[in-house]
């Protein structure tokens, strides 16, 4: 049995709730960014222990003092949202893919979380998206971003990073917080209910000063370097 169906089959007394709550962080007249962003990430913890996961953190000392950066994780699964809003205290938005908008919960977080679903077909859709979180990365906002675009068919190996995932931040001169996550596929992947361990580690950010000679390219390489980095390293 998969972690997900345990979750919806002995805890399906809590799903009510886990909507209920994600559904209320969606009244943005009533709560702040702030306050939903809290209620989102309560759920995101209590998800994690339901479904017996253990996390590893490091590196909270990096994350900028001023709101307005991104982070970017290698992304290994539909649980590394969930690891990232347990482990990271500032309100943070996210950029997911538009088929995946619908699925219960990540939906209602979307909502919740302002987070920008995008068509990759698309790349008007793509240079708008890029606009309006350029002025929100202005505006204090924080975003994750995956450089990878999709989850790695190789566990902890991660895929190419593309260059486009650092326009926002090159644009609006922001710091980009590289994020190492290890064995995040395995809540998903992993067909039993056993604990499992995950790591996530925040690295030393790029601040605009380390990368403004720089094209997205290479910053994209820069980024993928430290985080392998940091996993070969860990997995030694």
């Amino acid at each position: 049995m998969n972690r997900i169906a345990y979750l919806f089959t002995r805890r399906f007394y809590k799903v009510p709730w886990l909507f209920h709550e994600i559904g209320k962080a969606g009244n943005e007249n009533k709560y702040t960014i702030e306050e939903r962003y809290n209620i989102v990430r309560n759920v995101c913890k209590k998800v994690n222990r339901y479904a017996h996961v253990e996390i590893e953190c490091s590196g909270l000392e990096n994350i900028p003092n001023e709101n307005g950066y991104i982070l970017t994780p290698n992304h290994q699964g539909l649980f590394d949202v969930l690891l990232i809003c347990d482990t990271h205290k500032n309100p943070t938005s996210f950029v997911i893919r538009n088929d995946l908008a619908n699925v219960p919960l990540l939906k209602q977080t979307i909502k919740a979380l302002d987070a920008k679903a995008i068509d990759r077909g698309d790349p008007r859709q793509g240079m708008q998206i890029i606009k309006e979180m350029t002025e929100g990365i202005k505006q204090g906002r924080n975003y994750i971003i995956f450089p990878e675009g999709t989850r790695s068919k190789n566990g902890n190996v991660p895929g190419n990073f593309k260059g486009g995932s650092f326009k926002s931040a090159y644009k609006a001169k922001a710091p980009i917080v590289p994020v190492a996550l290890i064995d995040s596929f395995k809540p998903f992947d992993i067909k039993d209910t056993k604990t499992v361990k995950v790591q996530i580690h925040y690295l030393k950010p790029l601040y605009y000063e380390d990368y403004k000679d720089m094209k997205t390219t290479e910053i994209a390489e820069l980024v993928k370097s430290m985080i392998v980095k940091t996993i070969e390293e860990k997995l030694s």
